[in-house]
């Protein structure tokens, strides 16, 4: 008899303490995901606090790409992959309908970078005093990035960029920690392009353009440095060109004097729609080969050079043949469905971007009392220690901000007005 009572009171005394969990549980801290304890403390502790979302209010994801001017192309592509993203992450589907994330509807702060310093130096700071932007999508242009990403740093705000190619961004003298990228390092790009060049067209000399950017400048250098170190290639000249230019016959005049084999010129739609028309046009490069890279690999430079002189000049870019049958099948027809054609390439590894950067908001926001509270440097460290699969393949960021270090060039010719992937077969 008193055995029973014993058990009796013990399972009373269970009962009321599952009870009073339950409680705790329906006023006190739910961590969304991976970093637990309560919002004011980690908060407290981390050096750019929290983005702070009430409920019922919208969590905030900016962009900050090229859309207007003549490089728009590029940068609308990959606002459309950033929203199909926002469309699919909730059910994976694309219904059109407005993402959620933890019970907040997605909603963006769209700011143009405008291929420039001065619009990345603009869009960062607009987008810096938002205070309820929880990460950045962009920039388009490597240019951009550079003044931006410091800008957004300084105040512990995610910048992940799905088509910046410079090398000098991820360079570890010159890297800003909240800055990572699901576009190709140019040194595989120009790597790629110098083995194309050398092995499968078998040309022994080359000529290259800039613009003065760091995507073009950075690019021509590592081409050039490739096709003379690894394929015994001579580069002829290295010449530069102003953004905005309307004449560059002096500049193809001087590298013409050399009759090149090929003259790699790896700016964006205006200038290279220039170059490549008025190339047809100068003496001594008529049995040079003209080639691009993903700055103008758009049906708008096509546009601009026109397409009779664009015909048979070659492109290097990020490889679009993926891995799966979610690109064919589910994602292109969406993006189609939505926006029409793709304009570029790299909304594939915007979409991943955007993905990245929702995974990692889910791992490390605080629910509290129906409010969501997302430490900034916990989001930065989750991406960076992320492993992702995505369209473009499998991705993992380096301590520089790399993460798509296994990245695929493919080089295309222009055949009939249209881009015809050719290499690697």
């Amino acid at each position: 008899m008193r055995r029973s009572k014993w058990f009796t009171l013990l399972a009373m005394l269970f009962a009321l303490s599952l009870v009073t969990a339950a409680c705790a549980d329906d006023t006190e801290t739910s961590p969304g995901g991976g970093n637990g304890g309560d919002a004011a403390a980690t908060c407290d502790e981390d050096e750019f606090g929290c983005v702070e979302i009430a409920e019922g209010s919208p969590m905030t994801l900016g962009t900050l790409l090229v859309i207007t001017g003549e490089n728009a192309s590029l940068g609308l592509d990959s606002q459309h992959g950033v929203e199909l993203a926002a469309d699919y992450y909730a059910d994976e589907s694309f219904d059109g309908s407005p993402g959620e994330v933890l019970g907040h509807a997605i909603e963006f702060d769209h700011q143009d970078d405008l291929c420039s310093p001065e619009g990345g130096t603009t869009g960062a700071r607009a987008l810096a005093s938002n205070e309820a932007v929880v990460a950045v999508i962009g920039t388009s242009c490597s240019g951009a990035a550079e003044p931006a990403a410091p800008i957004l740093s300084e105040e512990g705000i995610v910048l992940i960029s799905p088509s910046n190619t410079a090398p000098s961004l991820t360079d570890p003298e010159t890297h800003e920690p909240f800055y990572l990228r699901t576009a190709h390092n140019d040194r595989i790009q120009g790597s790629a392009m110098a083995q194309f060049v050398g092995e499968e067209l078998g040309h022994k000399t080359a000529a290259t353009i800039h613009d003065g950017s760091p995507y073009a400048e950075q690019l021509q250098q590592v081409f050039a440095d490739t096709f003379t170190s690894e394929y015994g290639g001579e580069i002829t000249k290295q010449e530069a060109v102003q953004v905005g230019q309307k004449d560059v016959t002096p500049v193809l005049t001087s590298i013409a004097s050399d009759s090149p084999d090929f003259l790699y010129f790896p700016v964006f739609v205006a200038e290279g729609g220039l170059i490549t028309a008025q190339a047809r046009e100068t003496a001594g490069l008529e049995d040079t080969d003209l080639g691009g890279a993903d700055g103008i690999l758009t049906p708008d430079w096509i546009a601009a050079a026109g397409e009779e002189n664009a015909e048979g000049a070659y492109l290097s870019g990020p490889d679009l043949e993926f891995s799966g049958d979610f690109y064919e099948a589910e994602f292109l027809p969406a993006y189609e469905d939505q926006f029409s054609e793709p304009t570029s390439v790299f909304h594939a590894h915007a979409f991943d971007a955007t993905m990245m950067v929702l995974t990692a908001v889910e791992d490390v926001a605080i629910q509290e009392g129906g409010t969501t509270y997302i430490p900034r440097t916990a989001l930065r460290d989750a991406l960076f220690d992320m492993q992702h699969d995505g369209i473009t393949g499998a991705l993992d960021c380096n301590e520089n901000g790399d993460c798509n270090q296994d990245a695929t060039i493919s080089v295309s010719v222009v055949e009939n007005g249209k881009f015809k992937r050719i290499w690697p077969e």
